[in-house]
């Protein structure tokens, strides 16, 4: 008689627990829906490989046996060679990031080579060590391949080696240090980890809380609301900006070779981004809880593998790239990483600020457009 009574008291709370989780929606695509999707983006978007690197080639020699060392490059699916003029052409592309590393075989390397001590030089991007150290690999692969197809034609001698030495120089991380990579890479998420939470329960809790409708009786217009709840947590944001600078600085020992009044200056506007992001999602939501949840799910995860915080974007299949491009956080990681380790890149600080401050016009409105003076 028991078990019969017990039987019956469970069945009867199992179907009000599953009515009720069919009703709540959002716990409902949080067990269902994110595993889905940590699954697909961890298989198919993440990626450490470095494919379709885009490489300087300065050839100062143009002798054919000259031509025939850098053989390897072409055709690769690593490499993806860009022949260039001039160093000073290449060096610029690399400035500004649109070339991971320079290859340049000078003008006296036929000369050398037939002395057996001819040299290449490949200047290296380190602002990425690991893209970096990789590349290194597959440029003295190449060269040593065509080194040991030489050298086996000439009956072994010299294999192995051929008497051809690459030369590397690593630009903007010297000692390739990874600790100079991510801390960089670490404010952005910091900033949008507090900028997002930071809000993204205020204007939730006032819906929940019933103290949002009587602003409704007052002259008190949308955006003076909007702007009255970023304010206060700007100045809190910017002492988190100077903590992470000063632990960038002397805990890390990161040099920092851009301008710092830029660096501050945009580290505050994605700051306001991340800060309006989840205003609009707390006033979207009207529900603490979902407020937080989405939160997490639209800022500090997005930021953490899709913004080019661990892994070279162009490594991702197309959809993930142009998916990342959409986060304010991918624009913002590239820029901070610039300023720090390269130095003020005025083109790439102008492109970056300024879709950071569209990012900040439409969440402003978007925001406002969550807090109509009318009640559902």
């Amino acid at each position: 008689m028991n078990a019969s009574g017990f039987v019956r008291r469970f069945a009867a709370l199992l179907r009000k627990e599953v009515h009720q989780m069919l009703r709540d929606r959002s716990n409902l695509a949080v067990g269902l829906l994110l595993p889905a999707m940590l699954i697909l983006l961890f298989g198919y978007g993440l990626s450490f490989d470095v494919k379709n690197a885009p490489v300087a080639v300065v050839m100062e020699d143009g002798s054919p046996t000259a031509r025939q060392v850098l053989d390897g490059l072409q055709g690769s699916v690593y490499l993806s060679p860009v022949w260039m003029k001039s160093m000073p052409e290449a060096e610029a592309r690399l400035r500004a990031g649109e070339v991971d590393g320079i290859v340049r075989v000078p003008m006296d390397f036929s000369r050398r080579l037939a002395m057996g001590d001819a040299r290449i030089q490949l200047v290296l991007n380190g602002v990425d060590s690991n893209t970096a150290n990789t590349l290194e690999g597959y440029v003295g692969g190449a060269v040593g391949k065509w080194a040991q197809g030489l050298a086996d034609r000439a009956g072994g001698k010299a294999a192995g080696g051929a008497g051809v030495d690459v030369v590397q120089r690593m630009w903007f991380n010297e000692a390739g240090i990874s600790t100079w990579y991510l801390v960089p890479g670490l404010i952005a998420l910091v900033l949008t980890l507090i900028g997002a939470f930071l809000t993204s329960l205020l204007i939730a809790r006032e819906w929940e809380r019933g103290t949002l409708e009587s602003l409704f009786v007052t002259p008190v217009r949308p955006l003076e609301v909007v702007l009255a709840k970023l304010t206060p947590y700007l100045f809190v944001g910017a002492i988190d900006i100077a903590l992470c600078l000063l632990a960038a600085r002397f805990l890390f020992d990161v040099p920092i070779r851009g301008s710092l009044p830029v660096i501050v200056a945009v580290s505050l506007l994605y700051l306001a981004v991340s800060l309006l992001l989840g205003l609009f999602i707390s006033g979207k939501t009207r529900n603490q809880f979902q407020a937080s949840q989405l939160a997490l799910l639209t800022s500090y995860m997005p930021a953490l593998m899709l913004s080019g915080f661990v892994f070279d974007l162009r490594n991702v299949p197309v959809a993930i790239q142009v998916v990342s491009h959409l986060l304010p956080a991918t624009h913002f990681m590239g820029l901070v990483k610039t300023l720090f380790l390269s130095g003020n890149h005025w083109p790439t600080i102008l492109k970056s600020a300024g879709i950071l401050s569209l990012y900040v016009v439409v969440l402003i409105h978007a925001t406002r457009a969550t807090l109509r003076k009318t009640l559902d």
